[in-house]
């Protein structure tokens, strides 16, 4: 536990740290009276994940005396084009961003740069480096490889399990993919009957569960890409009375610590979000100071693993001390 507060406790002080590492950036810097607006930009809200990384990105910008605006893009490259437009035409500051597509987020992005505002993702990276500010992201490999250790252990290493993949077009989905698979692959006892996506939603979770079980009622484990699907899997496996299956997810949501706590889902992957968006905000707002960026644009920050054990010691996406 000591060497993840050690590696939790180094992200938080990185912005006093990157003082003696940061690069004057080619544009200069954005004078206070003119750049008053942070634009924050996510997917849905329904996810309790992205709404709190909304909500401690609005709190620590205003926070600095920023005025915000916060938008929802629901994973629609369209609707985020959209947003940045938005941002765009009414010159904001910064934007902290949780985008919509690798691939896709990053003609936007330039776009905002070409125009003089910098674009701090957060917790999704995109496909090229030079066009986004900063890019901090969960280390989702890292993170995918406790959450897989851990159900391969609650699985006694063997048995019929279901993987729950998310949204094609988000690199995190692969890479915790990779990750639970890097890991299981090991144990030949450990046998994949379905591999399907739910697209990070809590309802198409519980829809392709359905159809899973009723082709293997005899399933012993799910392991799903984030805590929305965790959660839509659990249920149908209640509502099938197949209430001994394990059930590990990834994010750290408040819905599914309950859900530990109640003894029902057994493990998620808790991201700090409120390091990142925390941090994300602190280096806009020195960008904005000083026309400075850290030397490497990715930051990688470690995950958790949350077990009934330690569930307690954490709170809304970050540890309780």
């Amino acid at each position: 536990m000591q060497k993840w507060i050690k590696r939790l406790t180094l992200v938080l002080v990185m912005a006093v740290v990157f003082g003696g590492m940061f690069q004057r950036s080619a544009a200069p810097a954005l004078a206070q009276e003119d750049a008053a607006l942070v634009v924050i930009i996510t997917p849905s809200h329904d996810n309790p994940f992205f709404k709190a990384e909304a909500d401690i990105a609005q709190a620590r910008a205003e926070e600095l005396g920023y005025e915000t605006l916060v938008l929802v893009h629901d994973d629609d490259p369209n609707l985020q084009d959209q947003h940045f437009d938005v941002a765009i035409s009414q010159g904001a500051a910064a934007i902290i961003l949780d985008n919509a597509g690798a691939d896709a987020s990053i003609t936007p992005i330039q776009r905002a740069k070409d125009a003089g505002i910098p674009t701090f993702l957060i917790d999704r990276e995109i496909n090229v480096t030079g066009v986004a500010a900063v890019q901090l992201v969960s280390n989702n490999y890292q993170g995918a490889v406790l959450g897989a250790e851990y159900f391969v252990e609650l699985m006694g290493e063997e048995g019929k399990y279901v993987e729950l993949l998310g949204r094609e077009t988000d690199t995190n989905a692969a890479v915790r993919s990779q990750g639970y698979n890097d890991v299981i692959q090991d144990f030949p006892d450990m046998e994949l009957v379905a591999q399907q996506t739910a697209n990070w939603s809590q309802p198409e979770a519980f829809e392709v569960m359905e159809t899973i079980i009723q082709a293997n009622p005899d399933i012993k484990g799910v392991i799903a890409g984030n805590d929305t699907m965790a959660l839509g899997a659990q249920a149908a496996l209640n509502a099938a009375g197949l209430t001994d299956v394990i059930v590990v997810g990834f994010d750290g949501s408040p819905d599914v610590m309950d859900s530990i706590r109640a003894g029902e889902i057994d493990g998620t992957v808790l991201q700090p979000v409120a390091v990142f968006s925390e941090l994300a905000v602190d280096l806009a707002h020195r960008y904005i100071q000083t026309g400075e960026l850290p030397a490497e644009e990715k930051v990688s920050i470690d995950c958790i693993l949350i077990t009934p054990e330690n569930v307690d010691e954490y709170g809304v996406f970050a540890p309780l001390n």
